[in-house]
């Protein structure tokens, strides 16, 4: 142990210079920054965004903005693929401000509790400093979004759309945290003068009030009720008693003045074949509320899912199923639940259900060897992409196991499996990755993510119970949670709120 030698370094600096190859790369990475320069272009080619297996309807690439709310984007994008089906639609797109609005009235109702439960405790305790850190934190998990679907409800987009503080939150969180850290100080100041279970429960209900008053100003206030009226298809497996026929835009009317003859007649006559061919439904349902519409247009069950991930290590053992404490952020819904399972687990699991046509959550440390902003290979996630060792000159190459263990890697981010490429043995080559980073981002919206990626920084998929194997299942449903601390090694793994 000791202080860097001046020496030292001046002779590392002399070493620098004597090297060609150092000066190239030296000369390629100040002018174009490490992922460009570290791009493999002639391994980057070979890679072709098709699939075997892929999703019919996948609907218009949605876009989370300068917001944390991937997880909630992805839940919605699988959720969505049902009311597309039953609607017989190519595109829909649920309120991610309405599921917002909630997410953080939700979010603000547990810290205030978390608050009150740890009233007796130190400025500097640990669990304290965690509830106050990120108690109002955009991230969040799947079964997070569940929740929410299954007590509010859902809106389509147009029913409450996004606002500037949807789009940016940074400035909206900001308030938020001030307005609820200073509730928290004033409760804490309540209980060290002796102040009852009553008086805290009061000042916690005064301070809500607040939240939904700073929510509705920056998000909007959220449909009690609201008027449907969207175009299906066809084959739309809705109450038929709601519908209209209507004719396309585009249809040809009655006829022009000055048409006539056969001509006129033969136009008639074709106009009305396309019309028929073309033709959609309107449908209107009145004065819904959101957990009507849910009920009847989402036909998806939010409690039918398990969710799995892919942490292996000695500290880290198969089968075990993880409950990470002070992490609930809805007082009375579902606890969270990991299943540790390995790979081969997570990976059949979501082919069964993207052969089924249903699209999957999944999680992965999306920056990890990923040159987002070179623009002829933007939506390319792959090991051997990236020449990184020959850049730099030295081994960059770490396990699974070792990057977890030293918190190199965690799952920062949520997006949807839409497809899949696989060899002659049914094992993934690569998969095709919905984003929620808008269509002008990475491919049209779309990743190409070759399964040695996944394995390497993925991590984690939420699939319906159909899709998983009957042992897996009885572990899921019958393992007896860990309870692991949020600044644990597994809770950082996992990318806990953060």
């Amino acid at each position: 142990m000791g202080s860097i030698d001046t020496g030292w370094a001046r002779e590392q600096g002399g070493a620098f210079g004597t090297e060609r190859a150092n000066r190239v790369a030296r000369n390629a990475v100040t002018s174009m920054n490490v992922m460009a320069a570290a791009r493999d272009y002639t391994r980057m080619r070979t890679y072709h965004d098709t699939y075997g297996v892929s999703i019919k309807r996948v609907g218009e690439v949605t876009n989370q903005r300068q917001s944390g709310r991937c997880w909630m984007f992805s839940a919605f994008n699988v959720a969505r693929a049902a009311t597309m089906d039953l609607l017989d639609v190519d595109s829909f797109e649920f309120s991610q401000a309405f599921g917002m609005f909630y997410d953080k009235l939700e979010k603000a109702n547990a810290m205030l509790d978390q608050v009150i439960a740890l009233a007796d405790r130190p400025e500097n305790d640990r669990k304290l400093d965690h509830v106050l850190e990120w108690g109002m934190s955009d991230g969040g998990y799947y079964f997070e979004a569940m929740d929410l679907i299954a007590k509010w409800g859902l809106v389509p987009k147009d029913a409450m759309p996004e606002t500037a503080c949807s789009k940016s939150s940074a400035e909206m969180d900001a308030q938020l945290n001030r307005l609820l850290r200073r509730a928290a100080a004033d409760i804490r100041r309540a209980y060290r003068a002796g102040a009852g279970a009553g008086e805290l429960a009061a000042k916690k209900a005064s301070c809500m009030a607040d939240v939904y008053r700073m929510l509705a100003v920056c998000l909007g206030e959220p449909p009690v009720t609201f008027d449907l009226e969207v175009k299906v298809g066809k084959k739309a497996k809705v109450d038929a008693a709601k519908l209209t026929p209507i004719l396309p835009e585009d249809a040809p009317g009655e006829g022009c003045a000055g048409d006539g003859g056969a001509d006129e007649g033969g136009a008639k006559a074709a106009g009305a074949k396309d019309a028929d061919k073309d033709a959609r439904m309107l449908l209107r349902d009145a004065n819904i509320t959101p957990r009507e519409f849910a009920e009847r247009y989402v036909p998806f069950d939010p409690n039918d899912y398990v969710q799995l991930v892919c942490m292996p290590g000695a500290s880290r053992p198969w089968k075990t199923a993880w409950h990470v404490l002070l992490e609930e952020p809805m007082v009375g819904g579902t606890p969270n639940r990991f299943l540790n399972m390995p790979q081969e687990v997570l990976e059949q699991a979501a082919i069964a259900s993207l052969k089924a046509g249903v699209p999957v959550g999944m999680d992965a440390d999306v920056m990890q060897e990923f040159p987002r902003r070179i623009e002829d290979f933007p939506g390319v996630l792959a090991t051997d992409g990236l020449d990184l060792e020959g850049l730099f000159g030295m081994d960059l190459r770490m396990s699974r196991e070792d990057m977890l263990d030293v918190r190199e890697t965690s799952l920062t981010h949520a997006m949807t499996f839409q497809g899949v490429e696989l060899d002659d043995a049914g094992e993934p080559v690569a998969w095709r990755v919905e984003n929620s980073w808008g269509k002008d981002s990475c491919k049209d919206g779309y990743l190409y993510m070759s399964a040695e990626w996944f394995r390497t920084y993925g991590g984690a998929v939420t699939v319906m119970r159909r899709f998983v194997p009957e042992d897996v299942l009885e572990l899921w449903d019958k393992a007896e949670a860990v309870d692991v601390e949020p600044w644990d090694s597994v809770a950082a793994a996992l990318g806990v709120r953060s």
